[in-house]
């Protein structure tokens, strides 16, 4: 179960970015998750009871409803919001930086683990590259969308490393398939809450929809749910916060080459240089401490240099 679920969040989710840039291209980016979610959690939910599963008591509930709204509301509904102007392969590039929040966020709950030097070498890498990720797209030519889009998706894996650490370390006794169903409702719930704050009832036209829009809703709903969504809170309770967070290495790569192949989407030498930056600053972070040793030694180095 553990390395299907794995399998599942690591290649079903980097399909999941490109899938949701097709789906906001005509459809509302809040709205759309909140039907993504609702359907996928209520279905779901359905099915378990029919199986005799019981449901959520008030404090399943309680958790499901905090978890929901970290996840999913701040989490993917941010990624969904950015994708309108950011395009999908610099978005799983930008959540790449995801594990960075996990070691922060871990060290900062009650009873953390304060990071170690390799930890602060790698947040300071990781940066960088977000940095020359975002300046490196249409050099010169970045607008305000590109840059709010960028904060957008950083604040997003800040939401989704404390909703992921949060549903680890709370106790919760339904089972991880009627949690995430729960999780799944509530956080769709949510989302409506904020599409409709944002207006987009009214402000969409939706007689313009594309059907290709629907399918890609369709996808998120079976397979970016039902499958991954469901393996990844199954993960979250079956392993270390640090181990379930490698998805971030292998969701950029799926996502950057759907990207190219079916969307056309530009990668230039500047990007590929950027993601190779981010994501050696989150492969410090994980690594043993004698392997990264080396590493973090330069980056203090080149810091002090800097700062002289």
């Amino acid at each position: 179960m553990v390395i299907a679920a794995f399998a599942a969040v690591y290649v079903i989710w980097g399909s999941t970015y490109l899938a949701i840039r097709v789906a906001v291209e005509s459809l509302p980016p809040f709205l759309a998750g909140a039907v993504r979610f609702i359907i996928a959690g209520a279905t779901l939910m359905l099915v378990l009871k029919m199986r005799g599963m019981p449901a959520p008591n008030g404090q399943q509930w309680k958790h499901a409803a905090i978890t929901g709204t970290l996840l999913l509301v701040g989490g993917n509904g941010l990624v969904m919001w950015a994708e309108k102007t950011v395009p999908s392969a610099l978005t799983a590039l930008l959540i790449a930086l995801t594990p960075v929040w996990f070691a922060l966020l871990d060290w900062a709950r009650p009873g953390g683990v304060r990071p170690r030097m390799k930890t602060a070498a790698g947040i300071v890498v990781g940066f960088v590259g977000v940095i020359m990720l975002v300046t490196s797209r249409n050099a010169g030519t970045q607008s305000v969308a590109d840059w709010l889009g960028a904060l957008a998706l950083i604040v997003a894996g800040a939401f989704w490393a404390s909703g992921s650490l949060y549903s680890k370390y709370n106790s919760n006794t339904a089972s991880p398939w009627m949690n995430s169903a729960a999780q799944m409702i509530c956080g769709g719930a949510g989302l409506l809450v904020m599409g409709v704050l944002m207006g987009e009832p009214f402000n969409t036209r939706w007689a313009n929809v594309t059907p290709r829009s629907l399918v890609a809703l369709g996808y998120l709903i079976v397979f970016g749910s039902w499958i991954g969504f469901s393996a990844y809170i199954y993960l979250l309770k079956h392993c270390s916060p640090s181990t379930v967070s490698t998805y971030a290495y292998v969701n950029p790569v799926i996502a950057v080459f759907l990207g190219w192949l079916i969307l056309g989407e530009t990668f230039t030498a500047g990007m590929l240089w950027g993601a190779a930056v981010v994501v050696a600053g989150v492969i410090i972070i994980t690594l043993p401490d004698a392997v990264s040793q080396p590493v973090v030694r330069t980056v203090r180095s080149q810091v002090a240099r800097l700062l002289a």
